[in-house]
């Protein structure tokens, strides 16, 4: 008989039950002391649970306090040690040049060109003599991933170095970044990735010309390059569309990004939606506006340029919101003396280029899964990238003409 069952029948059975009833409270407490007497014996006879309950292991550690100024020292300190341990477990280069060594050693002819090739067998004796830090590199899943077309069903090795060496870099790259979590949370915050790539600029070969002046400027835009892609330049351009060299861009001097054919009603959408201060935009929010219009085929970039489309805040796109944008297009074409499009031959190619679930709406995720996204949002912000797109075929067909000319001669 089990201890559910002993329970159930001790609670059918009144024992010297009192000339009262007993109230319901009563009876949950006898109900709970039964309950822990007749849990404790089937676990093993413990007389009080809360010994059973000091075997779960701890989970949960709270952080420290911003005053508790020797938990916050200990807990750096545990970090550091921790990432040091870490550090170890990687391949140095000593170690790396021996697995060369290894691989190089075991090699399973024919050799394809200069390609040295290993079969599994010979694959699995590298990985017996190459250590413990290498043994999580000799798998069957790595070695399958590796195989391609080897009628002999052997991988190059070169390939599978470069890989070892890519995973290695990867994990100390890690362990960098990691030693700027100052918040030691598992995540850099803005601050932190700034601190991380200035100190890294010395040793980057490519930025040895790169004066400490423009410092601030590089950092800032590889951050929000960062932070745009991962959530998801041109300084030079952005101090000469600053003409009153405040450090700032009015709407004015936005308009004259790339060839200066934005509309004003997109412009001015910018400049409602996006982070301004006193109605001018600064240099973090221009690099993700530049991010956004020089990557439209990416995901991060269409839900920021469709953001500033929806005016309605809807979460989707309908012909109001479109004709809204195209009003504006239209407008441009006759002060630039260009013949009027339709916009219902617009809407109409819109709509049969992204072809939405609904017929009447188009969500981001239509614009995302259509692969038209850049090409729909040039249409309505940019008067240029419409004229590109509406004499598409024309542009092709006169390249086609210059290149036969350029053969003929």
């Amino acid at each position: 008989m089990d201890w559910k069952e002993v329970l159930r029948r001790r609670l059918a059975t009144p024992h010297n039950a009192p000339n009262r009833k007993k109230s319901e409270q009563e009876l949950k407490d006898e109900e709970m002391d039964l309950f822990t007497k007749y849990y404790s014996e089937w676990k093993g006879g413990r007389k009080n649970t809360n010994e059973f309950y000091k075997t779960i292991p701890r989970f949960y550690y709270r952080l420290p306090a911003e005053d508790e100024v020797l938990l916050q020292k200990l807990r750096e300190e545990s970090r550091a040690v921790f990432l040091q341990r870490k550090s170890r477990e990687l391949l140095d280069n000593e170690e790396l040049q021996n697995l060369w060594f290894l691989l190089d050693k075991h090699q399973t002819p024919p050799m394809i060109g200069e390609e040295a090739m290993i079969n599994y067998e010979n694959f699995l004796k590298v990985g017996e003599k190459a250590g413990p830090k290498c043994k999580q590199f000799f798998t069957a899943k790595v070695f399958a991933k590796l195989l391609h077309t080897d009628s002999y069903g052997r991988i190059s090795i070169m390939q599978f170095f470069n890989y070892v060496m890519r995973k290695v870099w990867l994990h100390q790259t890690r362990i960098g970044l990691s030693l700027y979590d100052v918040a030691g949370q598992g995540y850099l915050r803005e601050s932190d990735l700034e601190n991380y790539i200035l100190e890294l600029i010395p040793t980057l070969p490519q930025l040895d010309g790169l004066e400490k002046s423009f410092y601030s400027f590089y950092v800032c835009t590889a951050v929000r390059k960062f932070f745009f892609f991962l959530d998801p330049l041109r300084t030079g351009q952005y101090l000469n569309l600053d003409k009153d060299h405040n450090g700032m861009l009015s709407k004015e001097e936005l308009s004259r990004y790339g060839t200066a054919t934005m509309t004003n009603v997109f412009l001015d959408r910018v400049f409602q939606e996006c982070l301004t201060y006193d109605g001018e935009m600064d240099y973090k929010t221009y690099l993700d506006f530049v991010l956004a219009l020089e990557n439209r085929k990416e995901p991060a970039a269409l839900q920021y340029i469709f953001k500033l489309l929806d005016i309605e805040n809807k979460g989707y796109l309908n012909v109001f919101s479109l004709n809204y944008f195209f009003r504006a297009i239209q407008e441009l074409m006759k002060i630039h003396g260009q013949d009027p499009v339709s916009f219902q031959d617009v809407k109409d190619e819109i709509f049969d280029m992204v072809k939405p679930k609904d017929p009447l709406k188009i969500s981001l995720q239509d614009l995302i899964n259509s692969n038209q996204g850049d090409t729909v949002t040039t249409i309505l912000i940019d008067l240029n990238g419409f004229w590109t797109y509406e004499n598409r075929e024309a542009l092709v067909a006169n390249d086609n003409e210059n290149s036969a000319d350029l053969d003929d001669t």
